[in-house]
């Protein structure tokens, strides 16, 4: 899937991307940068 890196200032697809539930209940997903390793978040449901 991918996200927006901040670090890096680009879209990048997420390495590991793991879905996880916000305390609001909305659906997302969380990752890390296959570049520089950041953490990179995605409000949504997964890919489809």
């Amino acid at each position: 899937m991918e996200a927006y890196c901040v670090k890096c200032k680009a879209k990048r697809e997420m390495k590991n991307p793991q879905q996880v539930t916000m305390k609001t209940g909305r659906p997302a997903t969380s990752g890390t940068c296959p570049v520089c390793g950041t953490k990179m978040f995605r409000i949504g449901g997964g890919a489809k």
